[in-house]
């Protein structure tokens, strides 16, 4: 048996793809020790974790991406709110060290003053990343711009240009702070931003085909297990089987980041249509008025899974999350990007055929009603990529990886 320490920021979308791999770690016989915020501790997924909240000081630093201005502005932004957390989390995880005595640490991608602290901890150490890698290779579009791969000279061409001059722009947000932070560390200072990633014992990607391209060349730390699909458990409402037309889920970000306006765009786009709307708002509920209609129902949050397996599509925000559930789930999914990682992911959604893309700055009601119309014609598509996703998603791939860290070589099936 293993001692696994693993550092969550206190983020659902964060917290729920590690859940199904930290309890395949727990099943195999392992100790899984979760620090996660306060608000988080005492959920439903938990159960047979030992979990203890963070410094309450660092979800006091407001870390969310700006809504306004340059790409650029919100990145640095956004960067330097979770780097300001750093000095925080440094100390808070040597202090969980310290009480655990972990033969593992895993911290996540977006801790990194707990990833310092593993670092310098000298550990065996990994960063679990639960969305698409940002890391140049062979046929691999610049990450965040949502590209398609590229074809022909042309294409390649802009992949040679584009991917160092975003390199560079990451770095410029990236680097100062966290070479800061390590310096506090005794830790030498990084040179590129992909350094935060190839230094790392192990990172866990947490998704694979079909959302992420076929890599050729990727490094051997770098795993991806696969989609890991957690909905955390509620009795399912008793509306949603009475009789009627099909549903439509229209879902924002859980983390705010000022995309009411989908939902304002879809009650109007299809509440006249012949189809039942749920639409859930999590941290804009309460900040829009929708128009009312027979056939919309609004709310704050119902589990996506028995939604889902009743949904003839998805409208979302493309969010790692909802986004993999859908095509898990085999539903056809209309991508509305609106910041984060989220142009990248709605490139990928149309990549593998298993929905549309609208772009935010596109988003009219008449647009998004051909765009549901075009999506639900594509089920036979968002089918095949369901197929390809469950091939390699689920915990127990993310807990064989897991151990691989533990030992620095593959090791069989059974726990350590």
């Amino acid at each position: 048996m293993a001692r696994y320490l693993v550092y969550c920021t206190t983020a659902p979308g964060h917290l729920f793809p590690l859940v199904p791999g930290l309890r395949a770690l727990r099943d195999r016989g392992h100790e899984v020790h979760l620090r996660i915020g306060a608000k988080l501790v005492d959920g439903p997924w938990s159960q047979g974790l030992q979990v203890a909240p963070t410094d309450p000081r660092i979800d006091e630093i407001d870390v969310r991406e700006p809504t306004t201005g340059s790409g650029a502005a919100r990145l640095r932004k956004a960067i330097a709110g979770l780097m300001s957390r750093g000095p925080l989390e440094r100390a808070d995880l040597d202090r969980a060290i310290a009480e655990t005595d972990p033969d593992v640490v895993l911290v996540d991608t977006n801790a990194y003053g707990a990833a310092v602290a593993a670092r310098a901890s000298g550990r065996r150490w990994g960063i679990a990343l639960p969305t698409l890698i940002a890391l140049p290779g062979k046929g691999i579009p610049p990450y965040g711009m949502g590209l398609a791969p590229a074809s022909g000279p042309l294409g390649r061409l802009r992949d040679r240009v584009l991917w160092p001059l975003l390199i560079r722009q990451f770095g410029a947000a990236m680097l100062p702070p966290l070479n800061e932070l390590r310096a506090g560390a005794g830790l030498a200072p990084l040179t590129s931003p992909l350094d935060y990633l190839l230094e790392a014992d192990q990172v866990l990607v947490l998704t694979g085909e079909p959302l992420e391209y076929p890599r050729s060349d990727v490094p051997a730390h770098i795993r991806f297990v696969g989609a890991q699909i957690y909905d955390p458990p509620g009795e399912t409402p008793a509306w949603l089987d009475e009789p009627g037309d099909p549903w439509v889920l229209v879902t924002t970000s859980t983390e705010y980041q000022g995309d009411e306006r989908l939902a304002l765009a879809a009650a109007e786009a299809l509440r006249d249509e012949p189809v039942r709307v749920l639409i859930t708002l999590a941290d804009a509920f309460g900040r829009v008025d929708l128009p009312a209609a027979p056939n919309i129902r609004v709310e704050r949050f119902v589990p996506h899974g028995p939604v889902l397996e009743r949904a003839a599509a998805v409208v979302c925000h493309s969010g790692m999350g909802i986004v993999q559930k859908a095509v898990a789930a085999g539903v056809p999914v209309v991508a509305v990007p609106f910041g984060r990682d989220q142009p990248e992911v709605a490139r990928r959604v149309v990549e593998a055929g298993a929905g549309v893309l609208l772009p935010a700055r596109k988003l009219t009601a008449d647009r998004l009603r051909a765009a549901v119309g075009t999506a639900r014609s594509q089920r036979a598509g968002a089918l095949q990529a369901s197929r390809r996703l469950l091939r390699q998603a689920g915990g127990e791939v993310f807990a064989v990886a897991a151990e691989e860290l533990l030992a620095g070589t593959e090791v069989s099936s059974q726990a350590v």
